[in-house]
């Protein structure tokens, strides 16, 4: 078994498109910035990615959300 904390899985720009979070870099860049979005990690150079467990626990956050939300009928 994998222990998490020291061998955290790694999320690329690829991996948060194929997981639907299909936002410009700016857009994710604002998101950061504002504390609406985990803040990444510099590998190296121009390499980025973001802690998958962040990730993960963001998209539980805004499941959570939607279901606190009421949206009119139209």
């Amino acid at each position: 078994m994998i222990n998490e904390k020291n061998n955290p899985r790694l999320a690329t720009r690829d991996d948060l498109k194929r997981m639907g979070i299909n936002v410009s870099r700016t857009t994710l860049l604002r998101w950061e910035q504002n504390g609406r979005f985990p803040r990444r990690i510099r590998m190296g150079g121009t390499t980025i990615a973001w802690f998958m467990s962040e990730i993960e626990d963001w998209l539980t956050e805004r499941d959570a959300e939607r279901a606190r939300t009421f949206y009119a009928d139209y």
